[in-house]
């Protein structure tokens, strides 16, 4: 890159199933002022807004026209994204590039969604193939069913495993004030929850979520000179494929391995060998309990078959040696077109030491964070505390 780029400051809303109490525009402003205040400055320094969300959720259109109020885009440069589950992570990829390239000093970024005013599971089952993909239909329920009994089939993983990771992220989201699900509960309670698709249970999967978060973006000059713990992006990499419904007859062989593909590329651009030991903690985005367990292995923190034992030996757990979604993640906040920059700002928080009461306990130096969306879209972010990490 032409330049280097820091997240200067960032903010979120409080995360909750109803936000009654604001409209989208009070909501997503709620966000840009955190992150405002966060970074020190004003919307007069900032040179261009990008926003994200998925607008059809909510029944709406031009989204980053009818906000300019709420954004502080008016009179600015602004830009609209919209790739899915990926859209927060894709939204700082393209802040980024604008920064790197010069075009750009600082840019704010914003995803938020206010599901409340829609109807999110209506569209996805609209997302898939009538004839191949029809098992998939209704929120993606269905898609996440076959990896869990491809799972369980290939590597003799139980259902306790995926109720395990159900346990680990709520009561992680316990600790974290802005987290939607903060539930009390355990293996049984998951294990007990409504049957959805089998494996997947109630509790397997994430919720629907109001909210949004704000990230602001910097030059080299700017974050050294304004910043007190800049946190620098080192990498970025998005890998996709289509999904279709008999990629999940056999998980060993046949399975889509995109997100393996966009780990081995970010890894290439940092010369990564071992990622369960450069990194320090990991924001992944799991929107079903499996989902997790999959992509342990598919981001190399273990081999083939192994990653519900991680899960199992509580590896993964925030005071393990392979921290993963200490924030609580996706599966206890999901506000669509936020979700993924809640990975990065997330992660920038672990380094910075600035997350409260779920910061990791160990030193955080380097994370990695993940996106994920419809048609298997990953994107992947690395950061880092200094320039020579």
């Amino acid at each position: 890159m032409k330049r280097n780029v820091a997240i200067v400051g960032g903010g979120q809303t409080y995360h909750r199933a109803r936000r009654h109490d604001v409209d989208q525009a009070e909501m997503v402003n709620e966000a840009v002022r955190a992150a405002l205040k966060d970074a020190g400055m004003t919307m007069d320094e900032m040179d261009m807004v990008v926003l994200g969300n998925m607008e059809f959720f909510e029944g709406t259109h031009m989204t980053d026209c009818w906000l300019v109020h709420a954004t502080g885009a008016y009179g600015r440069q602004g830009l609209k994204i919209t790739t899915g589950g990926t859209v927060g992570a894709t939204v700082v990829c393209a802040g980024a590039h604008l920064v790197a390239s010069g075009l750009c000093d600082r840019v704010l970024c914003i995803g938020f969604e206010k599901q409340e005013e829609g109807d999110t599971g209506a569209i996805l089952s609209g997302v898939a193939n009538p004839l191949w993909g029809r098992s998939m239909a209704g929120a993606a329920v269905g898609y996440f069913a076959m990896m869990g009994s491809s799972y369980m089939a290939a590597w003799g993983a139980k259902e306790e495993h995926s109720a395990m990771v159900a346990v680990k992220a709520r009561q992680n989201a316990r600790k974290n004030k802005y987290a939607h699900l903060k539930l009390d509960i355990t293996v049984e309670d998951v294990l007990n929850s409504r049957m959805l698709a089998w494996p997947i249970r109630m509790l397997d999967m994430c919720p629907a979520s109001n909210g949004a978060c704000a990230v602001i973006l910097a030059d080299d000059k700017t974050a050294k000179d304004r910043c007190r713990k800049p946190v620098w992006i080192r990498a970025m990499e998005t890998a996709h494929n289509e999904q279709f419904e008999l990629d999940w007859r056999d998980v060993k062989t046949k399975r889509p391995i995109f997100s393996k593909v966009c780990a081995g590329r970010i890894y290439g651009r940092l010369g990564v060998s071992d990622p369960k030991t450069y990194f320090d903690v990991f924001e992944i985005y799991e929107p079903a309990t499996w989902a997790e367990l999959v992509w342990y292995e598919d981001l190399g923190l273990c081999g083939p078959g192994e990653g519900f034992r991680l899960i199992e030996e509580g590896k993964t757990n925030i005071d393990g040696p392979i921290p993963v979604n200490p924030s609580g993640g996706v599966l206890s906040t999901n506000c669509i077109g936020a979700s993924a920059m809640l990975r990065v700002w997330e992660a920038a928080l672990q380094i910075r030491g600035d997350a409260g009461g779920h910061q990791v306990p160990k030193e955080v130096r380097r994370a990695l964070t993940t996106a994920y969306g419809g048609t298997n879209w990953t994107v992947m972010i690395a950061l880092s505390g200094a320039l020579d990490d």
